[in-house]
């Protein structure tokens, strides 16, 4: 068995979602319970097929996000993965949505930060182990950055 560590290519920093699924459909039902969970949104998403003809199956409403989740779908390679790039959306907007899809299995992250994901690679094929998404925590809040959190969350709508 061979590890790799893929980094997942974003120049625009777009928040991205990586998942695995199991059917031929998880196209279009990512690409329906996308467009209905958010109005205005943009994404792109691509699926890696694992059986039959085993091909990236890809969507979207935007091509550059379309490109953007071919090319590191092509990347990854991993079997019954997915990748979601959004624009004018953020996944807080769409997780329940694509959790609720019965073929989705997991979500590895929702993100908008550097990501590298852990790749196994067999005789067989790719998975995804796990992911690393982001940076390390450099320090515990003070405060004075507790308020500053808990005023941006109200300035931008997400608390009361």
């Amino acid at each position: 068995m061979k590890f790799e560590l893929i980094p997942i290519h974003n120049p625009n920093a777009y928040n991205l979602i990586l998942g695995q699924a199991h059917f031929i459909k998880t196209v279009e039902d990512l690409h329906e319970a996308l467009v209905q969970s958010s109005s205005g949104i943009e994404f792109g998403l691509s699926f890696c097929e694992a059986s039959g003809p085993c091909l990236i199956r890809s969507s979207g409403n935007k091509q550059e996000l379309i490109d953007l989740a071919e090319e590191n779908a092509q990347l990854l390679s991993a079997g019954h993965s997915f990748i979601i790039f959004l624009d004018k959306a953020f996944p807080i907007q769409v997780l329940n949505a694509i959790k609720a899809i019965p073929e989705v299995c997991r979500i590895y992250c929702a993100t908008a930060n550097p990501l590298q994901v852990i790749i196994a690679q067999s005789d067989q094929g790719k998975g995804i182990l796990g992911v690393i998404d982001g940076f390390s925590p450099q320090g515990i809040e003070n405060e004075d950055q507790k308020k500053q959190r808990k005023s941006f969350l109200r300035d931008i709508g997400y608390k009361l």
